[in-house]
């Protein structure tokens, strides 16, 4: 059994490693803006449902946002959670549209007892992620004496990297209906964008790149509570509370130009990240019907970008979502498969050429299948969403996330 035990762990580490450089899961070129597209840290299950988490309390599932949901953790139980997605992004504007596809490796996190009352969380998450390649082709013309030269050009814009995040969480119960906890986040990475300025070889003309390159880390800390009652032994609510203060970003934007005007910028500093909190309540019939509403702000317009304030604006969330298992105490397969639709409606966190952009929106379902013989659950989850609006870019995707939550009975003794 130790074996198997150290083996996972090394598994975990090795992963974890893996992940952080692993980040690029996107093609959109939305995330030529602020941080790239900011990630929610929700699990498969989660997702399902919507992204509601801050009021979920699960002693079979890892709740990373809420880090006061650790304490359920069974006294004998070790948790391994490990998402995977795959990314087909739909992009159409009044030029036509264009399809691209990609997968990635996403979060890897842990969660086992430290004592009856205290539980403990680990793992890797992404924070943002950046990536795009779009081009366009255009002319220009040029008066030479008594003519006008046609010079064509293409102009493009390329992006990669991103930032991840460790961390490591504690959580402890009080009185029976409330739980406190804190997460402690290394965040650390970059982002790279690149603008190109191309003539053709016989132009005569230089062409230009303009390279950016955005490096941070930081340490950060959230702070949750959960409180939670049962009520005539059928009826479970939760209501849960996440703080994030916002934090100085530890690194520098340079420049580079080369080219026509070749120029390097020195390093620019004051970066942030904002301010959050957020308010979850989740109510639990019969433990068969499970229904929650998440309220989340991250306040982006007070957080300095670089060197300025109110270069950004603030993103709220609203997320709503059900979970429904139709007999917990029933010997067939089918009783204990979890079926779950969510919705979702955010803001975007930066405006394009000053316009701010339209409420993004999201639907989800999916499923959780228990495996034979095993504690351990697939779930399986659908998302469609919708970015940007009519008058720029159109941004509509399906995501397909597969996650395996494990769940290992390692505290306690064999008798012999």
């Amino acid at each position: 059994m130790y074996k198997n035990k150290a083996l996972v762990l090394a598994l975990f580490a090795i992963l974890i490693a893996f992940s952080a450089h692993s980040q690029n899961n996107t093609n959109s070129p939305y995330t030529r803006f602020g941080f790239g597209d900011i990630s929610d840290t929700n699990n498969g299950e989660q997702r399902a449902m919507g992204g509601v988490s801050i009021g979920a309390r699960n002693s079979n599932s890892i709740n990373s946002v809420n880090p006061a949901s650790y304490s359920t953790v069974d006294s004998m139980t070790f948790m391994f959670d490990l998402g995977t997605s795959a990314l087909m992004s739909r992009f159409s504007d009044s030029r036509g549209a264009v399809t691209k596809a990609n997968g990635n490796l996403e979060y890897l996190t842990l969660q086992f007892p430290l004592a009856k009352w205290l539980g403990f969380s680990a793992g890797a998450l992404p924070y943002s992620f950046v990536g795009y390649n779009f081009y366009h082709n255009d002319t220009t013309y040029v008066n030479n004496l008594s003519t006008q030269d046609t010079i064509p050009y293409t102009r493009s814009f390329i992006g990669d990297g991103g930032f991840s995040q460790v961390y490591m969480g504690l959580s402890a119960k009080f009185f029976n209906h409330l739980s406190v906890g804190v997460n402690a986040y290394y965040m650390f990475g970059t982002i790279n964008n690149y603008r190109d300025l191309t003539f053709s070889s016989t132009s005569g003309y230089t062409s230009t790149t303009e390279a950016n390159t955005l490096k941070a880390n930081n340490f950060r800390f959230r702070f949750g509570a959960q409180l939670y009652n049962t009520f005539a032994k059928k009826h479970d609510v939760t209501l849960g509370f996440i703080y994030e203060q916002k934090a100085k970003l530890n690194g520098n934007f340079t420049k580079a130009t080369t080219g026509v005007l070749a120029d390097t910028v020195p390093p620019i500093y004051g970066f942030e990240t904002p301010t959050i909190y957020g308010l979850g309540l989740y109510y639990t019939y019969d433990k068969k019907l499970s229904i929650g509403v998440d309220y989340s702000m991250q306040q982006w317009k007070d957080a300095q970008f670089f060197g300025k304030k109110d270069s950004l604006g603030n993103r709220s969330k609203l997320s709503i979502g059900l979970d429904y298992m139709p007999n917990p105490l029933g010997r067939k397969y089918s009783d204990h498969v979890h079926y779950r639709a969510g919705f979702n409606m955010s803001d975007s966190y930066f405006n394009v050429n000053g316009q701010n952009l339209p409420k993004n929106y999201g639907f989800s379902v999916g499923v959780g299948l228990p495996l034979k013989n095993s504690s351990t659950v697939l779930n399986a989850t659908l998302e469609y969403g919708k970015i940007g609006n009519v008058g720029l870019l159109n941004e509509d995707f399906y995501k397909l996330t597969f996650n395996f939550t494990f769940n290992e009975h390692w505290f306690f003794k064999r008798k012999l």
